[in-house]
């Protein structure tokens, strides 16, 4: 199924050039309940103060402060009253820089996934959403900040066969620069949520390095 844990040199990326890079990892949580684990096929890049929909678009913060670094941990908040995102920082310390994962595949613990999810009618449901996939996880607030990369961390990202096709259009119900290309999907993944429009405020793309 994997072969390997990402290292953070390997995550140490623009989020652009993480994002794709990313699909087809598989994204693995250990609790008391057991282990459940998922192949990405949707994710988002938010890069830093030069990206308006970016929550580090203002500055370092205490919400934000797992996304300025260093790269390979999980930055994990709370939005809408109700719901959790898990994110991968990338970048080198001090750049502030995330990958939202979007939705996944549950490969490993699909009954305890169930379980966590009975709403799903389907199994490519489960996982299908950035707040699904943090719930059929069990990602929560507690894993905020911990390491992806060590192999004892109770969330870890494996490497995996990469996504043979991928897709790439603007981010989902972003309230600002909502026309940039930067979700990408594995082209044909069951799993992959279904595209909302975000709010009115339109930017060129900044430059990337």
């Amino acid at each position: 199924m994997a072969d390997r844990l990402f290292t953070r040199d390997e995550l140490a990326l623009d989020p652009l050039d993480l994002a794709a890079g990313l699909l087809g990892s598989v994204l693995e949580c250990e609790s008391p309940d057991g282990t459940v684990a998922a192949k990405l096929t949707e994710v988002e890049a938010y890069r830093g103060e030069d990206d308006p929909a970016s929550h580090c678009y203002r500055g370092r913060t205490p919400r934000n402060q797992v996304m300025w670094g260093p790269a390979g941990h999980l930055y994990v908040y709370f939005v809408y009253g109700m719901h959790f995102c898990a994110n991968v920082v990338g970048r080198e310390d001090g750049e502030p820089g995330a990958v939202l994962v979007r939705a996944a595949e549950i490969v490993e613990g699909v009954e305890l996934a169930r379980g966590r999810r009975e709403a799903a009618r389907r199994d490519d449901q489960l996982a299908q959403g950035p707040a699904r996939l943090t719930s059929a996880l069990g990602i929560g607030p507690q894993h905020n900040g911990v390491d992806l990369t060590d192999a004892a961390s109770p969330v870890r990202l494996r490497r995996a066969e990469p996504a043979a096709v991928i897709r790439t259009g603007p981010r989902v119900g972003v309230a600002a620069a909502m026309d940039l290309p930067w979700r990408f999907w594995a082209d044909g993944a069951p799993s992959v949520s279904a595209y909302r429009r975000g709010g009115k405020v339109r930017v060129r793309p900044p430059k990337v390095s």
